[in-house]
């Protein structure tokens, strides 16, 4: 009990030393164009860790982990999500993911996290601000939604459409009836105009021998 007073005692003191830490920075933007990027997460760190995590997280609330990379004094491995090619490295003070073949979908905000494993205690860092990968291209893989409109409203255009052809289509064919029926009137109307004007005999003179051309004579101007 007395050697725990001294202690205390003591404890006020003494320098204190600050507790382990790790600090990351990040870009803030990488815009790639050609599927490939290369991120850099930038750390100090003021502990004796010997066995060290550092992982690459995306989305706002880092719900995905893309990959990691784990190392210690002499082994390093590497994993990756399926869904991404990716792969970790490790410099001095720093860990570098190279990213490839990405696509416009995986567009976002990546997180760096730094861990120390052992020994204890164990100690990450606060998150950072993050860098937002912005990737040119195409989107791939996009929901029904964005592409497709509501059943209901495509019904709705193909019977408007159906509909205005369809008044067309009697439209023209009436037109051309009215217009074939008045030709048709215009035509019986100049035939029945029409009057055979070549001069014909009486019927009781056609047997009298006379040519078509020659005028009936008078024989009662011989009788006196």
């Amino acid at each position: 009990l007395l050697l725990y007073f001294i202690n205390k005692c003591f404890s006020h003191f003494l320098p204190s030393f600050p507790e382990n830490k790790i600090l990351v920075a990040q870009h803030p933007l990488l815009i790639v164009a050609n599927q490939t990027a290369t991120l850099v997460c930038n750390y100090t760190y003021n502990g004796t860790g010997k066995e060290f995590r550092a992982s690459l997280h995306k989305g706002t609330d880092s719900s995905v982990e893309v990959c990691f990379i784990s190392w210690n004094t002499t082994i390093i491995n590497n994993n990756s999500n399926k869904e991404f090619n990716c792969q970790g490295d490790r410099d001095k003070n720093k860990v570098i993911f190279n990213l490839w073949n990405m696509n416009a979908n995986q567009t976002d905000i990546y997180f760096c996290k730094i861990e120390v494993m052992y020994p204890p205690p164990y100690v990450y860092n606060e998150k950072s601000n993050g860098t937002v990968i912005h990737v040119k291209g195409k989107l791939r893989n996009l929901t029904p939604i964005q592409i497709q409109e509501p059943q209901s409203t495509i019904s709705l255009w193909i019977l408007t459409t159906v509909t205005g052809i369809l008044a067309l289509y009697s439209m023209l064919i009436t037109a051309a009836c009215i217009n074939y029926w008045q030709k048709s009137k215009n035509k019986k109307y100049h035939q029945s105009d029409y009057m055979n004007m070549t001069p014909r005999h009486p019927i009781y003179q056609k047997n009298k021998g006379y040519p078509s051309y020659a005028p009936t004579r008078d024989y009662t101007a011989y009788r006196s």
